[in-house]
């Protein structure tokens, strides 16, 4: 068992079910205080009082990440309590309709990114301004391999993903002279709440918990950049060289979403 969370203080978006709630498990069993954000305060609720039937401390926030006001007044609660934040994890996110681009909704594709994009924008700015006075933190971007490359019927949450990369590396460059470094994780099929269901199949699925310990050993190296499973990573990156041409006969046909 790492020591490496002991007395460190994380807040992680998106800690209802999924990620955001096995790491929050993982990472509290090694030592960590826990800040829980997420909309579904019963989850939130459940997993805390599993957390600290266990010896952990953890601490439950029933907020929207799309709410900037409501993050800060969570931030700030928590910094008040525990006077810091170590790691923030932005992990909150959506999947989007699976739907062909001429069926594509507006007012859906401006909820995937506002959830996906702007909540992270909202998480970390809320939450830097306290690194910067200490000169020390760490954020890390739950993102996906899907932000590589556009995939069939995906193009709401490809773009989310794509520019949450970008983002992040810009807060990073940004941060170059401090001592706050930047993450960003990008995983590839994991089974979760928001792969259940699907009927197409998900190359080199992983489960929920070691998949999750991959993540947690790449924030405790403090990874720049964390893509996996190596295989699917792999062939994913090479895609990104392969001209239009080829990509489009290649993924056309295909879709891992549905």
């Amino acid at each position: 068992m790492s020591s490496f969370w002991k007395g460190k203080t994380v807040f992680i978006t998106g800690a209802s079910s999924g990620i955001g709630a096995e790491m929050a498990r993982q990472v509290s069993a090694m030592g960590a205080t826990v800040g829980l954000l997420a909309r579904r305060f019963e989850e939130l609720e459940k997993l805390r009082n599993e957390i600290e039937s266990l010896g952990g401390k953890a601490r439950v926030f029933a907020v929207d990440v799309t709410n900037y006001e409501s993050c800060v007044q969570a931030v700030e609660s928590f910094v008040t309590e525990f006077g810091k934040i170590d790691i923030l994890v932005a992990n909150a996110g959506i999947a989007g309709k699976v739907v062909n681009a001429w069926e594509i909704e507006p007012k859906n594709f401006e909820q995937v990114i506002r959830v996906n994009l702007l909540g992270a924008v909202n998480i970390v700015r809320a939450v830097l301004p306290y690194m910067l006075e200490r000169n020390e933190g760490q954020l890390v971007a739950i993102s996906s391999l899907a932000g590589f490359r556009g995939l069939p019927k995906s193009a709401s949450y490809c773009a989310s993903k794509s520019a949450m990369n970008a983002f992040f590396e810009s807060v990073r460059v940004d941060l170059f002279s401090s001592r706050i470094s930047v993450s960003i994780i990008q995983p590839g099929f994991i089974r979760t709440p928001l792969t259940a269901g699907r009927r197409s199949k998900m190359p080199f699925l992983m489960e929920l918990e070691p998949a999750t310990r991959k993540i947690v050993k790449a924030i405790e190296k403090r990874k720049k950049f964390y893509a996996f499973p190596f295989p699917l990573a792999t062939l994913v990156r090479l895609a990104r060289f392969f001209p239009a041409s080829l990509y489009d006969r290649m993924v056309s046909k295909r879709s891992y979403r549905q």
